[in-house]
């Protein structure tokens, strides 16, 4: 018997990452998406490329057995999910609104046809995405769909680790559906999330409680990475791996690392062993040159990733939660307020703001930071920085 899998959003994330293990657990990938160019391509070709990094050359590995729906197609999008057997997104966190809709009919239409389980795995980087799917696609339905959503539909959340960075031109120009990804293949998932039976995915792993892989990404694999981007762009770096291996930047990005690794130790009790060796994981991935990863697509939209609920303040937060000074982290927060790349109007505008209305306002306008210590080790590493990175000890 054939099965179906409904892949919600054709990126990098959906088909470098996602689409790939459907594909190797047997499942045909049924993408749905709104770029005409890219339904076309997929359904003209059949297949993709993604291009594994392996030190300074890739290894191809070919995804097979897809096609593609446009998902301004409502009918279309419907029908597949309604006779999908397991689903994802990967459409990004400010797009979920845009497909509560469609993906709503084809709740109606799966309660209409069959009423079976569905489970659909949510890869955005949201903190309680399932609730906040589940409330979007809530305000579209009857009330039948409502409790057959609520009883049998399963949102289950995942911890994205996999770094997916733009494609290198010349491996676009041969077939732009080409994705280029890092080794590193393993979805964690929240196993209490499920509906019915749990499927069979390769390197998918569930888990419960799933609270603590939702932090370790955010707070560490994300919240590491964007310190390494302000940090390199404050000295002059254009990728991350020329960042990385600075000795200066890497000193900071590892102390912050361990500051959060304490506080997660705290939090949930995992052992502090594996927090650390998830800390040194993280800074030699971030080497990977292969991956091409710039300075500022990892710390664009500082408006977002310097919220209170988001990879540095969040972080920062959980220390003084469980008494764990954040003193690297202070230096990220005061990093991210200076970065301001060309083209990146969200950075632009905090770091010009930051610069006319001062620090402090700053803090409590973008980052909901008001506690005096704290602006006051902030405002003191914003100003150091100004004079390059030498100044954190």
């Amino acid at each position: 018997m054939n099965k179906k899998a409904v892949m919600y959003g054709g990126g990098n994330i959906g088909r470098g990452f996602i689409a790939q293990l459907f594909n190797l657990s047997g499942y045909e990938v049924v993408f749905i998406d709104v770029v005409d160019a890219l339904v076309e391509k997929v359904n003209t070709d059949k297949e993709y490329p993604i291009y594994i990094t392996n030190g300074d050359s890739y290894d191809k590995y070919t995804v097979t057995n897809v096609r593609a729906v446009n998902g301004k197609d409502e009918n279309a999008v419907a029908e597949e999910i309604a006779t999908a057997d397991v689903m994802a997104t990967a459409v990004g966190v400010n797009i979920l609104k845009f497909i509560a809709k469609p993906l709503a009919a084809g709740v109606e239409r799966r309660a209409s046809i069959n009423g079976k389980p569905l489970n659909i795995i949510i890869c955005e980087n949201k903190i309680d995405a399932d609730k906040y799917l589940r409330s979007l696609v809530n305000e579209h339905l009857s009330d039948a769909g409502k409790k057959y959503f609520e009883e049998s539909v399963g949102l289950v959340e995942a911890s994205i680790g996999r770094m997916v960075p733009a494609t290198p031109d010349n491996i676009k120009a041969e077939n732009f559906l080409a994705v280029c990804v890092e080794p590193y293949c393993t979805l964690p998932v929240d196993k209490n999330g499920f509906k019915g039976e749990i499927p069979e995915i390769k390197n998918m792993e569930p888990f419960a409680p799933f609270e603590f892989f939702i932090q370790r990404k955010l707070f560490m694999h994300n919240m590491s990475h964007a310190v390494t981007a302000y940090l390199g762009n404050l000295c002059g770096y254009e990728y991350i791996w020329e960042a990385i291996d600075d000795a200066r930047i890497r000193y900071v990005a590892l102390r912050a690392l361990l500051e959060s690794a304490l506080a997660m130790h705290k939090e949930h009790g995992v052992a502090i062993e594996e927090l650390l060796a998830h800390c040194y994981d993280l800074l030699e991935r971030f080497t990977n040159k292969l991956l091409g990863d710039t300075i500022a697509r990892v710390g664009r939209d500082t408006q977002r990733k310097l919220n209170k609920e988001d990879r540095i303040v969040g972080a920062l937060n959980l220390c003084k939660k469980m008494s764990v000074e954040p003193k690297y982290l202070y230096v990220a927060v005061a990093a991210g307020l200076h970065f301001a790349p060309d083209g990146d109007d969200s950075s632009i505008e905090i770091a010009n703001y930051t610069k006319e209305n001062g620090v402090k306002a700053a803090l409590a306008k973008y980052c909901d930071i008001t506690d005096e210590a704290d602006v006051a080790c902030i405002e003191s590493y914003y100003e150091n920085l100004k004079g390059g990175i030498d100044c954190i000890k």
